[in-house]
């Protein structure tokens, strides 16, 4: 089991010029400034659930990582969090 990111629209301070998730996010195109609301948003898809977002937003905290379904392929919104993938996992094959 893995996990994605996921950005509290409450907590995020996008439109305020925070944009240190976007910027940190070592893959490309993942998370991205959702211009209706100035928020960030994570494409779920794309994300290799490295948590690097999660600390760069640790003053705000408003990034969670939740686990996704290897069967389904679906967020688990509100579960427990799965082992953080390392950088070199993440991005491995």
């Amino acid at each position: 089991m893995y996990n994605v990111a996921w950005v509290d629209n409450d907590k995020c301070i996008a439109e305020k010029g925070c944009r240190l998730c976007i910027m940190y996010c070592p893959e490309a195109d993942t998370i991205m400034l959702d211009e209706s609301v100035k928020k960030a948003i994570v494409i779920e898809p794309r994300c290799k659930g490295c948590d690097l977002c999660k600390v760069v937003c640790s003053t705000h905290n408003a990034i969670t990582m939740f686990p996704v379904d290897p069967t389904t392929g679906k967020v688990i919104m509100g579960g427990e969090e799965a082992e953080t993938a390392g950088l070199g996992q993440a991005y491995s094959g």
